[in-house]
């Protein structure tokens, strides 16, 4: 199913049957990706009353409790409720869902002990680029990255001022292959997640940043449209589905 989409005064064509996923999902037990220190997901039936929620053993549904963290155990669309004191929903503030976007690839580069994205290589990859919503694949692009475990491995991360160029750029939503844009410990610094949000002027409160996605190395650098979907919770974190869709020529 071919769709016409007008966006900015110009026309695309997208093909709405040809979908990229780039989420990874949430899955019982210790294969999934975890992060944050936290124990691994749990998905079980509901127990009670000597209910068993499981067809199996009798019951005439399956009927699934589920524990788990939308930061550590799955793609997860977060707002600038998940620094601020104030509460704000990602669900309340999130409004629109398709946007023009652009997915590049970035090799972190050393700088003493870390590995980070700087400002130079993102200017690099978008050039004169304007998008609403920028993806960024790191290297290496692993299939493990779907089930890595990133507690105390000082994961790579973006330097405040990345996230400052992207505010620049007018970048609304930024998403990425990592657990984090900011250094695993920092001491509460969170210097990318501020710059992004500019929470040191007018916030900008419809502005997302998406982690822990996974980009297949089939999909290559350019321009998509992006459908970001988040579960309806009412939260500063829910998990999410990005799909990126092919512009035809």
């Amino acid at each position: 199913m071919i769709a016409a989409i007008k966006h900015n005064s110009r026309n695309y064509k997208i093909d709405l049957t040809k979908p990229l996923d780039i989420s990874i999902p949430l899955q019982d037990g210790e294969d999934g990706v975890n992060a944050w220190y936290l124990e691994p997901p749990k998905i079980f039936p509901h127990k009670q009353d000597g209910f068993v929620g499981k067809v199996s053993e009798g019951a005439p549904v399956n009927f699934n409790d589920i524990w788990f963290n939308p930061h550590s155990h799955v793609t997860h669309t977060e707002c600038l409720g998940h620094i601020t004191e104030a509460f704000h929903s990602v669900n309340k503030k999130m409004k629109q869902f398709f946007f023009l976007a652009e997915v590049i690839t970035v090799a972190p580069e050393q700088e003493g002990e870390d590995f980070v994205i700087s400002e130079k290589q993102i200017k690099y990859a978008l050039g004169n680029k304007k998008r609403e919503a920028v993806v960024i694949r790191t290297l290496p692009n692993l299939k493990d990255k779907r089930s890595r475990k990133y507690s105390d491995t000082n994961p790579p991360y973006l330097l405040e001022a990345a996230a400052d160029y992207l505010v620049k750029k007018g970048v609304q939503h930024l998403l990425i292959d990592l657990p984090s844009v900011d250094k695993e410990r920092d001491t509460g610094a969170l210097l990318s997640h501020k710059a992004f949000w500019n929470v040191k002027g007018k916030p900008r409160e419809k502005a997302t940043i998406t982690e822990f996605i996974y980009v297949p190395n089939k999909v290559v650098d350019g321009t998509y449209f992006l459908d970001l979907q988040v579960a309806p919770i009412e939260n500063d974190a829910s998990p999410s589905r990005p799909i990126l869709y092919k512009i035809l020529d």
